[in-house]
C-alpha cells in the first residue's frame, strides 16, 4: 500500500502547491457564506432525521471540519444531507440515538476500509438509473414527511410509511393551521425569489429571519423549535461514547452498510461535480477515508452521519472557495453562530424549516433527469422504476440492493446479446459475414465458427445451443476466438463440452486467434492439453492451412 496516495488535499496544497493570501481571503468569504447557509439546513435536516435541532449543528461543525481537513477534494463541504433522512429516521425510531450513533461509527470504519482497499474507484460504477431512482425516491419521502409541519397539522404519531402518511394528511386536512401554511409559503417564496434580488445573501437565511420576526411580532399560533424541542444549546457537548450491546450492533450492520454506501456515493458524486466546476481532480480513495474519519468522530460529539453536500459545495465554489480552508471556515462560522446566537434559533417556525426541506427535496429529486431517463432503453427504465418504488414504499436498503442486482442481470443479458458466434461456411452462414471471408478458400469437410464478444456464462448458453443444432459431424472444426478477450468458468465448461463432443464425433477441433491472456486459463482448466498444443494457433490463416493439410492427408490415405 502506497501511503502517498492517501494524502489529504489540504496537506498537498499547503506543503507542495503553496497557498496565497489572496486565496485565503476568498476562502474566508466562501466559508462564511456556506456556514450561514448551512445553519438552517443543518437544523432542518436533524429534525427530519428524528434527532434534536442542535445535533444537526454538531454534525456540520465536527464532521464539516474533519471532512474538509482530511478530504481528497479541494472544495468539498461536508455535513448532514437529505440523502440520509430516510435511513436515519428509521434507525432512530427503532434503536434510538445510541443506535444511530453506533451505526454511523460502524459506517465510518467501513468507509475507511473502502478507501484503503481502493473501492473509491469502484463505487462510481453504480448505475445511473439506480442513483437517480433512489435519489428521487428519497426526495419524495422527504417531501411527504415535511407536509405535517408545513401545514401546521398537529400529529402525535405520524405514520412512517409513505402511503400511510398521504392517507393521514387527507383524513386530517380539516386540521390545517392556515397561519402556519402561510408562513411556509412565504418562506418558499423568499427562498426561490430572493436570489434574483441578491445572490450573495442566502435566501434560506432571509426566509428564517423574516418568518421568525413575523411570527414573533404578530404572536401567531405557529409551532417553533422552542415549543417542540425546548431551548437550543449554544455550545458543543463534551464527547462521549454511545452505548450499544452486541445484539444491537449485529442488527445495525445492514443500516451501517447503507449509510456507508450512501455516504460514498454522495461524497464522490459531489467531488466529481466540483471537479467539473473548477477543472480539478479529486482523490476518491482519500475522500472515502476522510468521510470515514468524520463519521467516526461526529457521533462522539452528539452528531449524526454526514457526507459531502453537493449544493453547499457548489455554493462554496461560486463564492471563490478553492481549498479545504473554506470548509474549515464554514465549520468555524457555524461554531461561532451557535456560540453567540444559538439560543435565538428556538424561535424559528417549524413551517419555515419544513419549507426549506421542501425546496431541498425538489432540488435533490433530479426530476428533469428522472423524466429524461424514460427515453433510455427499457432495461434502464425498469431499473429506475424498481429502485424508485422500492425506496418510496419499502426500504432504501432493499431498493439499492435490488437496483444493483437487476442492473447486473440486465447488463449480463446485454453482454450475452452482443456476444455469440456464427458459422462462416456452408448453408448456416450469416449473410452479414459473406463480405468478410472468402468461402471458396475453405475446403469441404472444414467448418469455421467464430465466437464474438466476451465468452462468459451469459453467452455460453447461446454458443452451446448453436453448436448443438449441427446435424452432421465435420472432419475439422476451426473455432475462431480472435474477438474473445474474456472467458469465465462457464465459458470454459462449454468449451470443454465442445472438445468432448468433437472427440466423440471424430471431429478434429482447432482453435485460432487465441489471445495470449486466454492461454493460461486453457492450461489451468486442462482444455489446452485435451486439444493439443499443435492445434492451437494465434493466426487464422495458419490454422486454416493446418486444416487443409489434414484434409489433404486424409484424402491421400483414402486413395491409397
Amino acid at each position: 500500500m502506497n501511503l502517498g496516495h492517501f494524502q489529504p488535499k489540504l496537506f498537498k496544497i499547503m506543503f507542495k502547491e503553496g497557498y496565497s493570501k489572496e486565496q485565503f481571503l476568498k476562502d474566508i468569504n466562501a466559508g462564511v457564506v456556506v456556514g450561514i447557509i448551512a445553519l438552517p439546513l443543518s437544523i432542518a435536516l436533524a429534525i427530519a432525521s428524528g434527532v434534536k435541532p442542535e445535533q444537526g449543528l454538531y454534525t456540520a461543525i465536527v464532521a464539516g471540519f474533519l471532512i474538509s481537513f482530511f478530504s481528497g477534494s479541494r472544495v468539498q463541504i461536508g455535513g448532514p444531507t437529505g440523502a440520509f433522512i430516510v435511513v436515519l429516521s428509521q434507525i432512530v425510531g427503532k434503536y434510538g440515538y445510541d443506535g444511530l450513533a453506533i451505526s454511523g461509527m460502524m459506517a465510518g470504519v467501513m468507509l475507511i476500509l473502502m478507501g484503503l482497499t481502493g473501492m473509491g474507484t469502484i463505487i462510481k460504477y453504480i448505475p445511473y438509473p439506480v442513483t437517480i431512482g433512489f435519489t428521487t425516491g428519497i426526495a419524495l419521502v422527504i417531501f411527504s414527511g415535511q407536509l405535517k409541519d408545513f401545514l401546521g397539522i398537529r400529529a402525535e404519531n405520524l405514520p412512517s410509511e409513505f402511503h400511510e402518511k398521504i392517507h393521514y394528511y387527507f383524513t386530517n386536512i380539516h386540521n390545517i393551521n392556515y397561519q402556519a401554511a402561510a408562513i411556509g409559503l412565504i418562506a418558499i417564496f423568499i427562498i426561490l425569489f430572493f436570489p434574483k434580488i441578491n445572490k450573495k445573501i442566502p435566501g434560506s437565511l432571509v426566509a428564517v429571519i423574516v418568518t421568525t420576526v413575523i411570527v414573533k411580532l404578530m404572536n401567531l399560533p405557529v409551532e417553533t423549535i422552542g415549543t417542540n424541542f425546548g431551548a437550543v444549546p449554544n455550545m458543543l457537548r463534551m464527547p462521549s461514547i454511545p452505548h450499544a450491546d452486541i445484539a444491537t450492533m449485529k442488527n445495525l450492520i445492514q443500516p451501517a452498510i447503507t449509510i456507508a454506501i450512501l455516504a460514498g456515493i454522495e461524497s464522490l458524486l459531489s467531488a466529481v461535480v466540483s471537479d467539473g466546476m473548477i477543472g480539478g481532480k479529486h482523490n476518491s480513495n482519500m475522500e472515502l477515508v476522510g468521510q470515514g474519519i468524520a463519521n467516526i468522530f461526529s457521533p462522539l460529539f452528539g452528531g449524526i452521519p454526514a457526507t459531502g453536500a453537493i449544493a453547499r459545495t457548489a455554493t462554496n465554489i461560486k463564492n471563490g472557495g478553492r481549498t479545504p480552508v473554506a470548509g474549515i471556515v464554514h465549520a468555524t462560522t457555524l461554531m461561532l453562530i451557535m456560540l453567540f446566537f444559538g439560543k435565538l434559533s428556538a424561535m424559528i417556525p417549524m413551517a419555515t424549516l419544513a419549507a426549506i426541506l421542501i425546496v431541498v427535496s425538489y432540488n435533490m429529486s433530479e426530476l428533469a433527469y428522472f423524466i429524461k431517463l424514460f427515453k433510455s432503453p427499457k432495461s434502464d427504465v425498469s431499473v429506475l422504476l424498481t429502485t424508485f418504488f422500492l425506496t418510496v414504499f419499502l426500504d432504501l436498503t432493499v431498493a439499492i440492493e435490488m437496483g444493483m442486482i437487476l442492473s447486473a442481470f440486465l447488463f449480463m443479458k446485454r453482454m450475452a446479446d452482443v456476444s455469440g458466434g456464427n458459422f462462416i461456411t456452408d448453408e448456416v452462414i450469416e449473410e452479414e459475414m459473406d463480405s468478410l471471408f472468402d468461402k471458396s478458400q475453405i475446403p469441404k469437410g472444414i467448418e469455421v465458427y467464430e465466437i464474438q464478444g466476451a465468452f462468459f456464462f451469459g453467452a455460453a448458453d447461446k454458443f452451446t445451443e448453436i453448436l448443438s443444432d449441427i446435424n452432421y459431424a465435420p472432419e475439422i472444426l476451426i473455432l475462431r476466438m480472435r474477438e474473445v478477450s474474456v472467458i469465465d468458468a462457464t465459458g470454459l465448461r462449454a468449451l470443454e463440452h465442445l472438445v468432448k463432443k468433437c472427440q466423440h464425433q471424430d471431429t478434429t477441433l482447432v482453435l485460432s486467434g487465441v489471445k495470449s491472456g486466454l492461454i493460461g486459463y486453457l492450461k489451468k482448466s486442462g482444455i489446452f492439453d485435451m486439444i493439443g498444443e499443435e492445434k492451437i494457433f494465434s493466426d487464422y490463416d495458419i490454422s486454416l492451412d493446418f486444416a487443409k493439410d489434414m484434409i489433404n492427408k486424409q484424402v491421400k490415405l483414402k486413395l491409397s
